[in-house]
């Protein structure tokens, strides 16, 4: 049983492709960043190079996968306890991963790790993660309708989320390649009222059957008008019509009322996990 860790795409594709895409649930942030490196290059997400790992169990099988984009912290797919266990000493004497600052994993693995670690730590974030059942519209429908998201609005999508990772405090920086991107395939939709739009959802490209709604974004003044709930539930959708089997979602469990508000529309919970940063 081994870790192996790598700055080859190619390589962790071929490992550990299959295990992510065995359980695309609760791997899907995984799989999303992988695909963002596969059709946008290596430096999709920042300057500095990614290193990818991959646990291999004692019959020879890839059973979990982890990765790293600089500026964002180490992101852990499902792992079993003994790859969990066995990363603590990868984090302080690993080549490849020496000089971390965080780590982003389910709950249980991250406390597992924090012991691991060495070093005192924090959480700075906690997350949860939801899936559709059953889709429900608002029980109150806003003012207004959806519509797709078209080049002309580039301009729009770039300052909306530049200002979601501000607000959220996500340490990337948003990028025109990638909102073309969701262009591309549909995966960006605005809500308008009053002739123009006051309101935002994306979701990924669905993969192994699942996409992943986000981020979700009203500006200040037009929020508290149900236009989050709207376009979420339009977004969903149009996730399903892509090809989606599973709709995802991530919440901060710091914010109530996106919780309240996803679960209203149908989302329920399926675990959660928490961005461990060391002090």
């Amino acid at each position: 049983m081994t870790w192996t860790f790598s700055t080859d795409l190619a390589a962790y594709l071929t490992a550990a492709r299959p295990a992510l895409a065995a359980r695309p649930v609760v791997n899907t942030s995984l799989l999303t960043v992988t695909d963002s490196l596969e059709r946008r290059g290596l430096h999709a997400h920042g300057t500095a190079d990614p290193v990818f790992g991959w646990w291999t169990g004692a019959d020879g099988t890839v059973t979990g996968a982890l990765l790293r984009t600089p500026p964002y912290p180490v992101l852990l797919g499902a792992l079993p306890p003994e790859a969990v266990r066995a990363l603590g000493p990868e984090l302080t004497a690993g080549p490849l991963l020496s000089g971390i600052s965080g780590i982003n994993a389910r709950r249980t693995d991250a406390l597992t790790l924090a012991a691991a670690w060495g070093r005192p730590t924090r959480i700075v974030e906690e997350l949860r993660l939801y899936r559709l059942g059953t889709l429900t519209a608002p029980e109150r429908a806003p003012a207004g309708r959806p519509r797709l998201a078209a080049e002309a609005d580039l301009p729009l999508l770039l300052e909306w989320t530049r200002e979601f990772n501000r607000e959220t405090e996500q340490p990337g920086r948003a990028s025109e390649a990638a909102l073309r991107e969701r262009l591309s395939y549909g995966g960006a939709l605005l809500w308008e009222h009053d002739g123009g739009p006051v309101s935002l959802a994306a979701f990924s490209r669905p993969i192994a059957g699942a996409s992943r709604v986000g981020p979700v974004y009203t500006p200040p003044a037009a929020r508290g008008r149900g236009y989050a709930a709207g376009i979420t539930h339009a977004a969903t959708g149009a996730a399903h019509a892509a090809g989606a089997r599973e709709v995802l979602l991530f919440t901060d469990l710091a914010n109530p009322t996106s919780n309240g508000i996803y679960q209203r529309l149908g989302y329920t919970p399926v675990e959660d996990r928490v961005h461990l940063e060391a002090l």
